[in-house]
């Protein structure tokens, strides 16, 4: 009826041309009017359109037209895209992924293949396969001559040597990189400004040798030196994570799959391992603003997150200049294939930090086989999309009550199959099929092609003043990777430009910045430069001042420069952020540590969650300088009493390090000279409770709390000589420890208040530990701390856990232990079923007015809540979860709609997050359902809590 009305009202003309377009009919399911965040029956299939018919189903922004540059039989299922410094495009194509393993099928069927349009009619008509007998390869990006190729479990460097455009070298540089998940691998490998490669990595993890040591890590970003060493893992993020994207005026962003697809990385996480009451800003922190997709369709095939973002990928932004100016370092492009469109997130600047806002779509189509996966600022300033182009795109297997295999795909449940990816094995994946797009503004200057060469400096440093992010990009890795300091003077020149364009950048001037860096001019040795980029303090451009901070190596020379500058008031408060974060990793000075706590006492900075995390972090590393200038407070003094000064002297004072599983202390702390308290709440799950509750070093020179044969005990390494405290009497299944090492190697075990081991270690430890801090499991191999098998991994929940470090010789208080009675409440241990999205139990029953302790632990993939609702209420919350899904505070609130039927919340935990709530059972007996209200969770993660008298 509507397409009949506007037929009518468009009038024959426009109709006839429509008419003559010859749109394919792709609408295979009865008419209905779209509530996308419902379940819809999907059952059938359309069948694949070719290139052109396909075209005909896309949408884009007036103004905008979409060319094909490649299709099939050309390349097959594109997974990633890059391009050379000739502006050739390099395509990865995929038919392994996601369950075809060379491991155990001994198949090896990818390939990377060079895709050249060698008479400018803007398609490829050239290709050249640089690399065949891959598996599962995601994401490449260019160094050194060759390229970088992510294909777990290595990183492969693969180089061409005598110019045919072959792969002459395959060489792993990093091994680790987990592959039980192939949609939870490495991905988005990209050269940073800091002329290092970053990427993201989904919840596979990576566990591998690092520069002589075993380093672990699971979902988040990270980065590497272009030779593959010093992997440095930087911060976690919150589920899987396929999306990473760089600002002109270098902010990272990322998106996660599911439920988080704009985030902002704002700085390591090793600056957030102390806590700042009231902040809960995080190191890579959700930003969008909004829950739904616009998909033009309804049909679904969606696991969880129905209607919104569950599988988004990449996080570009738009970094040239020839669309319009709204997009210009604004817009960034989040594919998310499972609803067919590329989203168009608003970033916009929110004190230190961003916000992002929905700006609908700039891709979207109705045929159902579209899939794109990453869309990117080509050479030429247009957007370049690859299109997966394949029926199904869902990783994971669906989930009955939930996603049940009916209303999603033409297989019964009994069907259903996950493969040795994880995946769902299904015979309609697609392996013939995928595409090339270019999103092109019509209005667009036209683009004269440009080849570079690292021999061609002056034609490098013409690049390096493009207005496409780009070509600067590629000239700045070119010229670094040159090493000619011939370079120099043309760099001061650019750097010296005051020029700011129409929204207050100087790209070029950024660009030149880090290329100085790169070249090693910024480390001290060359006045010249030095004083080129303090001269940049004063520049117009915010982006630059930031760079000119950013560039600075970590030594006296930086530490007067940055006191000189007057930037750590900076009008830019993202500009102030990147100066509280230098002077955190400069070495200790009193006089910032002076300015710090000049710094702390500007309302800004209290007020701004990312500047005060980022003041905090500093005032931590300059602690002398900082407490020096700070007048004493009294440790008995109330935190609430005090003003943002005192509160940061006393966090300072106090080196309290929090212990969570899933995010690892990723900076171990100095114990030199230092008390040792650790605390932790303990509680058995299952048959036993045993395994490692924390350690840090080595056999030689370490500490660890660990639980073995019904003993908790504390043991001290030093130099080579174990001392050991342990208990005697029965474990209960709940309780307070409290583990110390104090003046005169005193060791003490407390449970539950009371003291129940103790001994004598040599004395204090008096080096800096060789290993990093290890939560609830251990090292393998020689350097783990005790005698057991493997990691000792803990088996049972770990909570409410810390290391406290004192000084003895500078205490400003003593230390205070919370004496804990013995709660005996019922306890209902109840976990999350790894990739089902169910709960492990769907009934428990207690009694009215009982005091009930709920243990919950998420080892699953995705984040999931649990709330205890009044019964009959399940339909009304869950209405109102979906309705909370327009709140962009949304998760802020975790999930938990605020309406009287919801009794208890437990709040969104992470992956390998646990939590405890204790409360009182309702005195009307009945049966109250519990339900995890994360998005689209809800119809089918649910139970009964059945209340008898």
């Amino acid at each position: 009826l509507v397409e009949n009305g506007t037929l009518w009202a468009i009038g024959d003309q426009v109709k006839d041309q429509i008419a003559a377009l010859e749109i394919p009919n792709v609408i295979i399911y009865p008419d209905t009017l779209a509530n996308f965040t419902a379940r819809h029956l999907v059952p059938k299939i359309q069948e694949g359109l070719t290139p052109e018919e396909s075209l005909k189903l896309i949408q884009v922004p007036a103004d905008f037209d979409i060319k094909l540059f490649a299709a099939e039989p050309d390349i097959t299922n594109p997974i990633a895209m890059a391009w050379d410094e000739r502006g050739r495009l390099w395509v990865i194509e995929s038919v392994d992924y996601p369950n075809t393993f060379i491991e155990t099928d001994g198949a090896a069927n990818d390939r990377i293949k060079i895709c050249e349009d060698t008479d400018g009619d803007g398609k490829a008509d050239k290709f050249t396969v640089f690399a065949d007998s891959l598996n599962i390869p995601t994401s490449m990006v260019f160094a050194n001559g060759g390229i970088i190729v992510s294909m777990a479990p290595n990183f492969v460097f693969m180089k061409d040597t005598n110019g045919d455009d072959k792969a002459d070298i395959r060489q792993n540089i990093i091994t680790g990189f987990g592959k039980n998940d192939t949609h939870a691998g490495p991905s988005n490998l990209q050269y940073g400004f800091d002329n290092k490669i970053w990427g993201v990595l989904g919840y596979s993890g990576f566990n591998g040798n690092v520069n002589g040591k075993n380093v672990r890590f699971g979902q988040g970003v990270y980065r590497f030196n272009t030779d593959g060493k010093n992997l440095e893992f930087l911060a976690p993020t919150s589920n899987n994570t396929w999306g990473l994207g760089f600002s002109e005026d270098n902010n990272v962003f990322i998106s996660t799959a599911n439920n988080t697809h704009s985030a902002y990385y704002s700085m390591p996480a090793k600056y957030m391992q102390r806590g700042l009451a009231g902040n809960n800003i995080q190191a890579v922190q959700k930003l969008e603003g909004h829950y739904d997709v616009h998909a033009m369709t309804p049909n679904l095939r969606q696991v969880d997150v129905v209607g919104g973002f569950t599988a988004a990928a990449g996080h570009h932004l738009y970094t040239a200049r020839d669309y319009p100016k709204e997009y210009w370092n604004r817009i960034a492009f989040v594919c998310e294939p499972t609803v067919r469109l590329i989203h168009k997130a608003i970033i916009e600047p929110n004190g230190a930090g961003f916000t992002e806002k929905d700006g609908w779509n700039m891709l979207a189509s109705s045929d159902e086989w579209v899939a794109p996966v990453q869309a990117e600022v080509g050479p030429d300033g247009a957007v370049w999309v690859a299109d997966w182009y394949n029926f199904v795109i869902q990783h994971n297997t669906f989930v009955p009550g939930q996603a049940p295999t009916e209303v999603i795909l033409p297989i019964t449940l009994a069907d259903q199959k996950g493969g040795q990816g994880n995946a769902l094995i299904s015979n309609l994946r697609d392996l013939d099929r995928g595409r090339i797009y270019r999103v092109i503004y019509k209005k667009a200057k036209p683009y004269t092609p440009i080849k570079l060469s690292k021999n061609d400096i002056p034609g490098l440093l013409a690049a390096l003043e493009s207005d496409n992010m780009f070509w600067r990009m590629t000239a700045q890795r070119l010229l670094v990777e040159s090493k000619n300091q011939s370079a120099l003077p043309g760099l001061y020149k650019i750097i010296n430009n005051q020029h700011v364009d129409e929204i207050g950048l100087n790209g070029p001037a950024i660009n030149a910045l880090w290329t100085l860096q790169g070249l090693g001019a910024v480390d001290g040795s060359n006045a010249e430069a030095l004083q080129v980029v303090k001269k940049a303090f004063l520049h117009p451009a915010a982006g630059v001042r930031k760079a000119a901070i950013e560039v600075l190596s970590n030594n006296q020379q930086a530490v007067e420069a940055i006191q000189k500058s007057g930037l750590i008031n900076d009008p830019n408060l993202n500009v102030r952020k990147s100066v509280l974060l230098a002077i955190a990793a400069m070495p200790p000075s009193n006089e910032l540590g002076k300015l710090l706590y000049q710094a702390s006492s500007n309302a800004e900075n209290e007020k701004d969650e990312w500047l005060s995390k980022a003041l905090f972090a500093a005032a931590i590393t300059q602690r002398e300088g900082f407490l020096a200038a700070a007048p004493v407070v009294q440790s008995s003094t109330d935190s609430v009493q005090l003003n943002f000064s005192q509160r940061i002297a006393k966090l300072v004072h106090q080196e309290i390090y929090i212990l969570d599983r899933r995010n690892p202390i990723v900076t171990s702390p100095d114990v030199t000279g230092k008390e040792l308290f650790i605390k932790a709440s303990l509680i058995k799950r299952g048959e036993s409770l045993q395994g490692m509750v924390i350690c840090q070093g080595d056999k030689n020179n370490g500490y660890g709390v660990y639980i073995q044969n019904g003993k908790l005990n504390f043991v001290v390494n030093q130099n080579g000589k174990s001392y050991i405290a342990s208990t005697t009497d029965s474990l209960l299944e709940k309780f307070d420890v409290l583990a110390s090492l104090t003046q005169k190697g005193t060791m003490t075990i407390e449970i539950n208040g009371k003291k129940v081991a103790s001994t004598k270690a040599a004395s204090l430890f008096t080096k800096p530990l060789g290993q990093e801090v290890r939560i609830a499991r251990d090292l393998e191999g020689k350097d783990k701390i005790g005698n057991y098998v493997g990691t000792f991994a803990l088996k049972g929940d770990m909570q409410n856990a810390s290391v406290e470090l004192k000084d003895p010789n500078k205490t400003l208080s003593e230390t205070t232990i919370a004496k804990k009675g013995v709660l005996k409440p019922l306890v209902i241990t109840i976990k999350v079923v790894p990739d089902m999205m169910q709960y492990d139990k769907k009934l428990f029953t207690v009694k009215a007015g009982q005091v009930v302790t709920i243990d919950f632990e998420n080892p699953d993939g995705m984040q999931h809540n649990m709330l205890i609702i009044k019964p009959h209420s399940l339909q009304k919350v869950g209405a109102a979860a979906d309705a909370m899904l327009r709140d962009p505070k949304a998760a802020e609130k975790n999930y938990a709609p605020e309406i009287p039927e919801v009794l208890h919340a437990i709040k969104l935990l992470n992956p390998e997050e646990s939590f405890q709530l204790t409360f009182t059972v309702p005195n009307e007996p009945g049966d109250y359902p519990f339900v995890c209200t994360f998005p689209g969770h809800w119809r089918g993660m649910n139970g009964i809590m059945r209340v008898i008298k």
